[in-house]
């Protein structure tokens, strides 16, 4: 989700090439798991016809705020992570779509306002949660954690190999009685136990990417988000993710190599093999001129996988699904009273 320069500027990464591998049926219901400021979203109902849907999640409610300005009777907006995508369609009366799209990490607009407490290019309040109406801040954490929660998340999360010293560096600092609440003060702290310095790198960054993650749950959620993908995406539908560091690609990479082989079932020894569920088509970084024009873009990883015609019924049996939409996916999203055929404006 990388990208941009401005709170209110935002360049969706690797735009052409998500957007084509996911959008296959134009009439189709697709889920954008990550709104942003809506760069994919105007993309994906640009391919979409007057029939076309799509759904598009977001914790952050700035970021919903800021999709009320993209007025599209095709697009409906919803306040929440894409982790728990498959219970709310079926609120809406939705148990199949043709698309899933997930960017993952922290928008330029999360990064670059101040105020949101992501970056130690700013002195701020140390806050950090995407979505600022519920859960505790990466403040509150560092007041309540204590050294081994602090080195066990700093290091599988930042993957800081300083990670004890920063935590040791960090509760220190607390039972002194000068708690950490602001940006500033987080970097002054790892600064002072990062001994040695990545080259070009702020020693403060694997530390702050660590509270971040553990902060919004990111791996989490992203394993419970691909999961519930693959149940909802109709035979032929696609999933495209974007990715952009190694903990994130490394979930995205093994969930679609795991449900592209035919697995045993261990239960039933003898019984055949259960067919896979995917077949990946592939992995795309960002080409030279993109990350020329947008640096952010570098670490992007998108990549995409089919869903196949396999269903696995409640008792473990293999049947095979019809492609084409669920009954009852469009009712929910149908245009406006007085709308139009959905063009998109901004």
């Amino acid at each position: 989700m990388n990208a941009g320069a401005s709170p209110c500027t935002h360049t969706a990464v690797l735009l052409d090439e998500a957007v084509e591998a996911l959008v296959h049926s134009p009439d189709g219901l697709y889920v954008d798991g990550t709104f942003g400021r809506g760069g994919h979203a105007r993309a994906i109902l640009g391919r979409l016809s007057p029939q076309g849907r799509l759904v598009a999640f977001d914790k952050d409610p700035q970021a919903i705020a800021a999709g009320a300005a993209l007025h599209d009777a095709r697009l409906q907006l919803v306040h929440a992570s894409f982790a728990g995508m498959r219970q709310v369609l079926a609120q809406f009366g939705i148990t199949q779509v043709q698309g899933v799209l997930l960017d993952l990490g922290v928008s330029s607009p999360q990064i670059d306002t101040p105020e949101r407490g992501f970056s130690f290019r700013f002195d701020a309040p140390l806050d950090m949660r995407m979505d600022t109406t519920r859960g505790e801040t990466a403040a509150d954490f560092l007041a309540r954690a204590d050294e081994r929660q602090l080195t066990q998340v700093i290091r599988d999360y930042g993957e800081e190999r300083f990670a004890f010293q920063v935590a040791k560096a960090l509760v220190a600092r607390r039972e002194g009685g000068a708690v950490i609440r602001s940006t500033a003060e987080l970097a002054e702290v790892v600064a002072g136990a990062v001994k040695t310095r990545e080259p070009g790198q702020n020693p403060a960054t694997r530390t702050f990417q660590a509270l971040r993650i553990h902060v919004n749950a990111e791996l989490e959620e992203l394993e419970q988000g691909l999961s519930a993908a693959l149940e909802l995406l109709a035979p032929q539908g696609r999933l495209a993710v974007i990715s952009f560091h190694s903990l994130e690609d490394r979930i995205v990479k093994a969930f679609i190599a795991r449900e592209s082989r035919d697995e045993p079932d261990r239960r039933v020894p003898m019984a055949p093999p259960r067919p896979s569920r995917l077949k990946a088509l592939g992995r795309r970084r960002a080409g030279a001129a993109e990350v020329a024009a947008n640096p952010r873009a570098r670490s992007a990883m998108l990549r995409v996988a089919e869903r196949t015609a396999v269903q696995y019924g409640l008792a473990g049996g293999v049947a095979t699904a019809q492609p084409g939409r669920a009954k009852g996916t469009r009712s929910p999203l149908r245009r406006r009273a007085g709308g139009g055929s959905g063009g998109q404006t901004s």
